[in-house]
């Protein structure tokens, strides 16, 4: 596998590069950068010209890298060129959210062949309910191929997140990227080192994503009361307190982080659904957990990879602050100098956990996907 890594801003241009692949010889291009840079009218262009030949796969993030630089104000782009392996690409468009499962059944279709081994997907982070989206791929990709990736991000704004595939990016787009070939190893990692505190209470009114009432009580109105003086701040400070969330007939919680809030009806939109009789708690993080959970997915990913996709949570980075680039450090040391790391930060991680070949939702992790082509 042959790459080269840059940076664009519209103002600047590019950055020298590192790599040795040549641009006109890219097949395919990983594109993240903060919705305003990644919405100029000149950054589409801009890459489209340096990259002739190659797939531009373009992701909104609340910040992203590349090895342990984090960027705001530039686009960074990762180039890839497989030396045995191929890949394709698939781009749907969500209408309304009941359409999500279909629109996902037509991605894996455009994409099925006997040699695909592993899928990556990028979506819009606002609209689409990832948990919606990670069950409808586990249910239509054939036995035995993988699924990973991540929900767009807009940093702590929350207004509007992009994807885009050969095209400005633009709301409402999913974008899945088939990989295939006996040569290619894909391994994952996911892990949090969040806790949970404080006393649990049970969904008594729910719509998928939406939470409505905790214990009888309208959900807004009692995580006010935990955040105090930050529930001015909300959603965004939300994003320091997740919920701990166990299923009805699960054993094994998973972590739920806010999208966005609506003060009318007292509701809260997370990520990925909370059902009904669920029992959630709020979660905490110092930044030693946070930084001790990136280093635990990176030894659960861990191989001789060639390309590492890591995808973070945005309360991850707004939790760790200036230490946030340690997150970061920690995967470089587990997979040392040779490998190539990209990824930004997201409003959902989408990868399998333990060993489970199943994708799933998850929030408020460090996810990495890492990849490498067999030397024979």
């Amino acid at each position: 596998m042959k790459f080269l890594q840059s940076s664009f801003t519209p103002e600047t241009g590019w950055s020298e590069p590192v790599g040795l692949l040549e641009p006109a010889e890219a097949t395919l291009v990983f594109a993240f950068g903060q919705r305003v840079p990644l919405s100029h009218p000149s950054s589409f262009t801009a890459l489209k010209d340096r990259f002739p030949s190659a797939s531009l796969v373009f992701v909104s993030t609340a910040g992203s890298f590349i090895d342990t630089l984090i960027e705001d104000a530039a686009i960074l782009c990762t180039a890839l060129r497989f030396e045995k392996a191929t890949s394709r690409v698939a781009v749907e468009q969500l209408d309304a959210p009941d359409d999500l499962p279909s629109l996902c059944r037509r991605l894996v279709a455009s994409l099925v062949a006997p040699d695909l081994r592993h899928v990556l997907i990028f979506s819009d982070g606002s609209r689409v309910n990832g948990t919606t989206l990670s069950e409808a791929f586990n249910e239509s990709l054939p036995s035995g191929v993988t699924l990973s990736g991540g929900l767009a991000g807009d940093g702590t704004d929350f207004i509007q997140t992009l994807v885009g595939l050969d095209a400005p990016p633009a709301p409402g787009i999913l974008v899945a990227i088939g990989l295939y070939g006996s040569s290619l190893r894909v391994r994952f990692g996911s892990s949090g080192g969040w806790v949970p505190f404080g006393p649990k209470r049970t969904v008594t009114a729910s719509r998928g994503n939406i939470l409505q009432r905790l214990d009888d009580k309208l959900a807004l109105e009692l995580y006010k009361t935990y955040l105090g003086p930050e529930a001015d701040a909300l959603p965004a400070s939300a994003l320091r307190f997740p919920l701990y969330v166990t299923s009805p007939g699960q054993s094994h919680p998973v972590v739920r982080t806010i999208l966005s809030i609506d003060e009318q009806e007292g509701t809260m939109t997370f990520a990925g659904d909370i059902p009904v009789d669920a029992t959630v708690q709020l979660m905490k993080a110092s930044y030693e957990d946070l930084i001790a959970g990136a280093e635990e997915a990176a030894v659960a990913a861990l191989q001789e990879a060639e390309f590492v996709l890591c995808v973070s949570c945005v309360g991850r980075r707004i939790v760790l602050g200036q230490r946030v680039e340690e997150e970061l450090e920690a995967v470089r040391a587990i997979f040392g100098s040779n490998s190539v790391i990209t990824g930004f930060y997201s409003y959902g991680e989408l990868a399998p956990s333990g060993e489970e070949h199943e994708c799933q939702l998850h929030n408020q992790t460090m996810t990495i996907t890492s990849i490498a082509e067999n030397a024979v």
